[in-house]
């Protein structure tokens, strides 16, 4: 596990609409799937969301985009490699919803959308 990054103030998670309505019935967000099984949720900083979408999220318009402060999520936010080696923003415990800085719908075919949202964060 490395760093805090000084120059990142957001972190974001990429969520389909329907699990984020669970978390927001529930008051905490324990992860996807995918989340579950390798014992962390998967976050990533602004220049890796439009990417992470591309590739694991692609022609969905039932997607949720969730601004976290990174500082906010304390020693449970870990920065470690994972693809191409670059350092993504992983968090060791589930999210409590009042860590949330926004979440906003949005849809995969609309990257500018996605950036214009990223952008204003």
């Amino acid at each position: 596990a490395c760093c805090w990054s000084d120059d990142v103030t957001l972190v974001y998670k990429v969520v389909g609409a329907e699990e984020w309505a669970a978390a927001e019935r529930d008051g905490v967000f324990r992860g996807a799937a995918i989340d579950l099984k390798d014992g962390y949720i998967h976050l990533s900083d602004g220049g890796q969301v439009e990417k992470t979408v591309s590739l694991y999220f692609a022609e969905r318009d039932d997607l949720v985009l969730v601004a976290l402060e990174a500082e906010a999520l304390g020693d449970a936010l870990k920065w470690e490699p994972s693809r191409g080696g670059a350092l993504f923003p992983h968090l060791y415990a589930t999210l409590p919803l009042d860590r949330v800085v926004f979440a906003r719908n949005f849809s995969s075919r609309r990257p500018d959308a996605l950036r214009a949202l990223i952008a204003a964060s």
